[in-house]
């Protein structure tokens, strides 16, 4: 089988593509042959050494992907082969056949191809653990997302929306905003341009800003608490920006709110059970067509670190997605 390799931290150009046996289905596995792998930002961190997860060489990019099941192993009862699914590996999907613990894979609808349901688990599985479970979102608050054009930024709009919020999107162009606009959000803010604090201050007005979904990090961070409401929350998602942001503990003491951390990865290996109900609470959504599970651009396996340095240039608005 053919795979995108990384043989040694480094760049998206010191990827490989590969020729590799195919993998055997053990007990309580499945091999999936894969139609669509998504990449993410991490996907650029990972290949350079500077994510917490470090896999062992060589290993291919890619954490979440869809395809058909093509072999099980003893025990398996979940899937079959032949069914349409989709799954999380934390890495290695770039490539045309995944072995992986059977229990990872969820059922596709039938009116969800392979390329949108690729990119469903990551960034709409955080999403909803980040909302539903870690900031209790209610109907009628004002949720700010920062980097809201990028794929996570998508899946906290169109979710914070069907939760009932109010949905402040916020990017860095007005390209980026008016792509986030026609996905759902209410308000924008360009903070490539405006002042961030001033923008939530102003549309947050009196009361604040309930919710901040923080996917950016770095100098966007702190003027974000400062916006934050009585008893606010700020959901912790990543640092795109580069840098990890030192919050003045002041902010939360003054203000009564909470900084939550949010690790998806190790909320589905402590919590499967929760995360079985929010992945079929998403395929329900996304059945309805709710979810846009948006796909900026489809690229062959070969062209993955091109894909990657797209992704690193932030040229990507949705997901971008391998097509194997």
């Amino acid at each position: 089988m053919k795979a995108i390799l990384c043989r040694h931290y480094g760049t998206a150009d010191d990827l490989e593509l590969a020729e590799l046996p195919e993998p055997v289905a053990g007990a309580g596995e499945a091999v999936v042959r894969v139609a669509a792998a998504a990449l993410n930002f991490f996907d650029t961190l990972l290949i350079a050494g500077k994510y917490q997860v470090k896999p062992d060489f060589p290993f291919s990019p890619a954490a979440e992907f869809a395809g058909i099941v093509h072999s099980v192993g003893a025990g398996v009862t979940n899937v079959r082969p032949g069914e349409r699914v989709m799954g999380y590996s934390a890495h290695g999907a770039a490539r045309e056949f995944v072995a992986i613990d059977a229990k990872r894979l969820v059922a596709i609808p039938d009116n969800l191809d392979f390329e949108h349901a690729a990119g469903l688990s990551v960034t709409y599985g955080t999403t909803i653990h980040a909302l539903k479970d870690r900031a209790k979102l209610q109907a009628g608050e004002t949720l700010a997302v920062l980097g809201a054009a990028g794929g996570t930024g998508l899946a906290a709009i169109e979710i914070g929306k069907l939760m009932g919020a109010r949905v402040i999107a916020c990017a860095s162009s007005d390209e980026k905003c008016a792509f986030a606009k026609a996905h759902g959000a209410d308000e924008t803010i360009n903070y490539g341009e405006d002042d961030l604090r001033a923008e939530l201050k102003r549309l947050g007005g009196k009361h604040g800003i309930d919710v901040i979904y923080d996917p950016v990090g770095g100098q966007y961070a702190e003027p974000a608490v400062r916006s934050m409401a009585w008893k606010g929350r700020y959901l912790v998602i990543g640092f795109a920006a580069g840098s990890i942001p030192r919050i003045p503990l002041n902010l939360p003491l003054l203000k009564g709110c909470d900084l939550v951390g949010v690790h998806w990865g190790g909320f589905i290996e402590h919590e499967p059970e929760k995360q079985a109900e929010n992945m079929a609470q998403i395929m329900r959504w996304c059945a309805d067509g709710k979810l846009s599970a948006h796909v900026h651009a489809v690229y062959p396996l070969a062209d993955t670190a091109q894909a990657l340095k797209d992704i690193a240039a932030r040229k990507i608005m949705g997901k971008a997605i391998l097509k194997i």
